[in-house]
């Protein structure tokens, strides 16, 4: 198994949450988004994902994209231990928090939206940094009232166990503090975080303790 991965990339940085959590290995693939003018827009990587994002998961002779689907198929093949909850009710809670994470929050914030507003749109660093902030506020101010009206959060986003919604909970809360965002009005959200990353499994997917960190 192969995962073609950034040590910065949130998307690539769940991806390596649900791997660790399920206890299953891979061969990185460093695929630097900066270096090199962004090793990404390579002919060589465009041929094992013609989207030109990582991350990039091969297994068995396939190539699947996207890390939504990327965390479906492990949970699929691979179905233990199970980061999905058992009823249909609250494997779409959890999916309903993924997707809060990866299609509301993260797309306006990923790398190339910030480097679109510096670059082509000619914006100041502290105007990209204020865009940060507020994309921030507001889907971590929506996704604290959806985690505190559920109900059913624990320890961990859904119940005692670690699930995908933590998985991709995490690395957007990592990236929030290391942009100096206010995190206070989210008492929920960051303790959560917390008690993740206090897991074996999340602490070496950081970024940091990945090969390619600099």
């Amino acid at each position: 198994m192969k995962l073609y991965t950034y040590f910065r990339s949130s998307a690539a940085y769940r991806v390596r949450i649900a791997l660790a959590l399920k206890g299953l290995s891979f061969k990185p693939v460093y695929v630097h988004l900066v270096k090199n003018g962004g090793e990404h827009r390579s002919s060589s990587y465009r041929a094992v994902n013609p989207q030109g994002l990582v991350p990039a998961l091969e297994d068995d002779g396939a190539v699947v994209s996207q890390s939504i689907a990327i965390c479906e198929y492990l949970e699929e093949k691979y179905p233990d231990p199970a980061l999905l909850p058992a009823t249909h009710a609250d494997r779409a809670y959890v999916r309903a928090l993924m997707a809060a994470v990866a299609c509301d929050i993260h797309p306006l914030n990923n790398l190339r939206v910030l480097n679109h507003l510096t670059g082509p749109l000619q914006l100041s660093d502290d105007v990209r940094l204020g865009w940060y902030k507020h994309w921030i506020a507001v889907g971590f101010e929506a996704l604290e009232s959806q985690l505190v009206a559920s109900g059913v959060a624990g320890r961990f986003a859904f119940g005692d166990t670690p699930t995908l919604a933590d998985a991709f909970l995490v690395p957007q809360v990592y990236n929030a503090r290391r942009f100096d965002c206010p995190l206070d009005a989210y008492p929920t959200i960051t303790r959560i975080a917390d008690a993740c990353e206090a897991l074996d499994a999340f602490h070496a997917a950081r970024p940091e303790a990945q090969g390619d960190a600099a």
